[in-house]
């Protein structure tokens, strides 16, 4: 029997084990890893071991930090370490793969083939070559064309979940009031599609969540958190590049997969970028995938009309805001900035730097992030977080809050500063989200029909 530690943060790993490992009598899980450096925070969820409820023993499974790797290894003497990270440079990969293979043990990546699970119904899946590309805007572009044309649509997304494990094998949330308790990054993921009412699944077994998918609805959304390969066998694969992150294109896992397995490909944020980074994004997917159909956009940024009353061009016209941007696009995203500082320069705000003002859990992370300037991470993993974070913005004292953030600040912060949500939407230049659709998904639709 082989012994087996997966390395991961809370998401691929544990499918690769329901999909790939539970079930095998010639292998064994006995440890997951994770590293501190993705989803900071997530500690706070006291998430030490897979519980015994979902094995294939009974038993609980510890999850270690991966600092521990070669100990557990030689200790349990492991055979297999199998890596389940998304969003990781190629580079990251092969460190983590020196170090199971120094330690004694084989390094193994499970393949989508293994366990991408089969649906019965067509899957339209919104992915990416790293995280912050603009998956999230696309599936929701498409759950609502698929809705507006009579279909009962699901969104899928990739498992972020913290707490109970047990509890959570199926997560479904239909309503803002569903939202409530969840982490700032769920909330971020989750609100768009609520708001546009669609149904959105996560969880832990992605067999028990397609089976509930199937069950009710004709087709399903898959939107990938980070790059991550879909859990749903897609009858559609489109996969976004960011021209603003040109040489991320195909050196980061699994993006290049993705890339690789893609049935198009749209560049997004060309109207932020140079047409040598558009160009260079083209060069590296004609790279690794020469076939495939290359698609243009824009992301284009809009704030709402007013802010407390007043014009928001007014408003904010030289106002001193606080930007803050998504946690995670920031953060092992290594984006600088995002919509709510496209916004604040677009009406010449003064961006305040939140450093002086960052206290506790937000202080940490700018300090682990020193490239960040003038841009606060929406982190919120935790109830100690959420307060660090509300009481940054206290001590930052700003005129307005910019939002670049979907999970509605407002909402689950108590600050006393008017909040202003940014959006971002896709402006596609050589198409439309409705003919992606048609394009891709229509022959899966006809034979459903």
């Amino acid at each position: 029997m082989r012994r087996v530690v997966i390395a991961g943060a809370a998401g691929r790993d544990f499918h690769d084990y329901h999909q790939h490992y539970r079930d095998d009598p010639d292998a064994r899980v006995v440890a997951f890893t994770r590293a501190a450096g993705q989803n900071l925070g997530e500690a706070d969820a006291d998430l030490d071991a897979f519980p015994g409820e979902l094995t294939a023993t009974g038993d609980p499974i510890p999850i270690v930090p991966e600092a521990d790797l070669e100990r557990v290894v030689g200790e349990a003497n492991v055979d297999e370490v199998a890596f389940a990270y998304s969003d990781v440079s190629h580079e990251h990969v092969m460190h983590v793969a020196s170090r199971a293979l120094a330690a004694g043990a084989d390094f193994h990546v499970v393949g989508p083939d293994d366990v991408s699970l089969p649906c019965e119904i067509p899957v339209f899946a919104a992915d990416a070559v790293r995280t912050g590309c603009g998956k999230s805007a696309l599936a929701k572009a498409a759950a609502d064309h698929l809705q507006e044309e009579g279909f009962d649509v699901a969104v899928v997304r990739e498992p972020m979940p913290y707490g109970d494990l047990a509890e959570r094998r199926v997560d479904r949330y239909d309503s803002r009031a569903d939202l409530e308790g969840l982490t700032l990054e769920e909330r971020e993921e989750y609100r768009p599609h609520v708001d546009a009412g669609h149904t959105v699944f996560a969880g832990v077994d992605y067999a028990a969540v397609r089976d509930a998918v199937e069950a009710e609805f004709d087709v399903a959304v898959w939107d990938g958190g980070n790059n991550e390969l879909p859990f749903l066998d897609p009858d559609a694969h489109v996969v976004l590049a960011d021209a603003l992150r040109p040489t991320a294109t195909d050196t980061f896992h699994p993006g290049e997969t993705n890339l690789r397995l893609a049935d198009a490909v749209l560049v997004t944020k060309e109207n932020s970028a140079s047409d040598d980074a558009v160009a260079d994004v083209v060069d590296r997917v004609r790279g690794v995938n020469s076939a495939v159909p290359i698609y243009h956009a824009d992301s284009v940024v809009t704030v709402g009309d007013t802010v407390d009353g007043e014009p928001a061009a007014d408003a904010l016209e030289n106002a001193r805001v606080l930007a803050v941007e998504d946690g995670p696009t920031l953060t092992h995203g290594d984006a600088d900035y995002g919509a709510a500082t496209v916004a604040a320069d677009r009406y010449d705000a003064d961006r305040i730097d939140p450093r002086p003002h960052a206290v506790g859990s937000l202080a940490d992370v700018l300090d682990e992030y020193p490239r960040l300037d003038c841009v606060l991470p929406a982190m919120g993993y935790s109830e100690r977080q959420r307060a660090d974070l509300a009481d940054t913005i206290e001590h930052a004292d700003p005129d307005v809050v910019l939002a670049g953030t979907p999970v509605a600040l407002d909402e689950v912060l108590d600050v006393d500063v008017p909040v202003v949500d940014v959006d971002t939407e896709l402006d596609i230049h050589d198409t439309a989200v409705e003919t992606l659709v048609e394009r891709y998904l229509g022959p899966s639709l006809s034979k459903q029909a």
